[in-house]
């Protein structure tokens, strides 16, 4: 008995084991300068602050103490107009849905040419 329990734990252990191995790195990799901004009225240091003054943190994610960043990927169109809003990555607790809530408020510059664009947006308490 003592042997088959050995047994089992030792295979149960490999199996994890191997499971763990094959799992890719979660890192986000965030670069110091957004694309999108150049559009923007007055830069990148204006942007990031209207996306500060304007998240609400969702009640669900503070209370469950969420934080971490939420990424909207959206198509910037030529008269400055933003569509086609999506989230890629979100924390959960609704911090999803208050990132695309801040992000559909960004007024931006006619670029004069469409492009896809995403934006990151911290929530961090």
């Amino acid at each position: 008995m003592k042997l088959k329990n050995s047994l089992l734990a030792g295979l149960f252990a490999l199996m994890t084991a191997g499971a763990f191995a094959f799992e890719a790195p979660r890192t986000v990799v965030q670069t110091g300068k957004l694309p999108v901004a150049e559009h923007y009225n007055g830069g990148q240091d204006s942007l990031v602050a209207h996306l500060q003054r304007s998240i609400q943190y969702p009640a669900l994610a503070k209370r469950n103490r969420m934080q971490g960043q939420c990424i909207i990927g959206f198509t910037l169109q030529e008269d400055g107009a933003i569509i086609n809003l999506k989230i890629l990555k979100e924390v959960g607790g609704g911090t999803g849905q208050e990132a695309l809530r801040v992000v559909q408020l960004l007024k931006f510059k006619a670029p004069g040419y469409s492009q896809q664009y995403s934006v990151p947006v911290n929530f961090k308490l």
